[in-house]
């Protein structure tokens, strides 16, 4: 833990993964801020996680609008430590159908955000000569999987953002990681596969544990990567994935 009182900024931290995530860094003993756009699902995190919680409701796409954000939440809480960019969204959809307005959307958000929000808070970090950033991405950077082009173009981007992030920061006291969540078991995803058998059973067949991962496996990756005990660790992509990626 940090010799202060140690702040966690997380986006999208109002369900899935982030809310894992803030959960996890609360109870660890972070001041956990959460950013999202549903003020609604704000509310409801910040009453799941307590105190420990301050949440700001902000359309990150609004890229212009980011420094004043970070300079709000450092007016509130002095500094900030961890800096998790998981705030993303998706689109399924065969090449051809895909829209230039629509992929575009899905760059911005899941690439270009993650970017401009690290270059403002990395500034702070500078000033103090220490922090984490990490990003997270997804096994569709590694993987050629049909029908999520945009995505997996921004999530190979994060990644290799991940290292170039880490070779001009490390030097500084900052460390830069990423995490890539295989098939972890949300709401989302297991509409999805319960909806598709087949697909199912290829993706834990894949898996040598042979089950789907929690959220929490994400967020305890995340915990243990920006902590002290990770002091030695930057630039790293992990896959926390169950073992997919090298499965048969």
């Amino acid at each position: 833990m940090y010799a202060e009182q140690a702040i966690a900024m997380i986006t999208g931290g109002a369900s899935g993964l982030g809310l894992a995530m803030a959960k996890r860094f609360a109870t660890g003993g972070y001041t956990t801020i959460i950013i999202g756009r549903n003020a609604e699902r704000l509310r409801q995190a910040k009453e799941q996680i307590g105190a420990h919680a301050f949440t700001y409701a902000f359309d990150l796409t609004h890229f212009d609008a980011i420094p004043d954000l970070v300079q709000s939440i450092l007016n509130d809480h002095g500094h900030i430590d961890v800096l998790i960019n998981n705030a993303g969204i998706h689109l399924k959809k065969p090449m051809q159908d895909i829209q230039n307005e629509e992929f575009i959307r899905v760059i911005q958000t899941n690439l270009i955000a993650p970017f401009v929000l690290s270059r403002e808070v990395a500034r702070h970090m500078l000033e103090r000569q220490q922090g984490h950033i990490l990003h997270i991405s997804s096994m569709a950077a590694q993987y050629g999987i049909p029908q999520v082009m945009a995505y997996t173009a921004a999530k190979a981007g994060i990644e290799g953002m991940t290292r170039a992030m880490a070779v001009e920061l490390s030097p500084h006291g900052i460390r830069v990681n990423c995490i890539a969540p295989g098939f972890i078991e949300t709401d989302m995803s297991t509409g999805a596969l319960d909806n598709d058998p087949e697909r199912k059973e290829r993706v834990l067949k894949r898996t040598p544990m042979g089950q789907l991962g929690c959220p929490n496996d994400v967020a305890e990756a995340a915990f243990f990567l920006s902590s002290p005990a990770a002091r030695y660790i930057t630039g790293e992509i992990l896959r926390v994935d169950g073992g997919n990626a090298i499965g048969f």
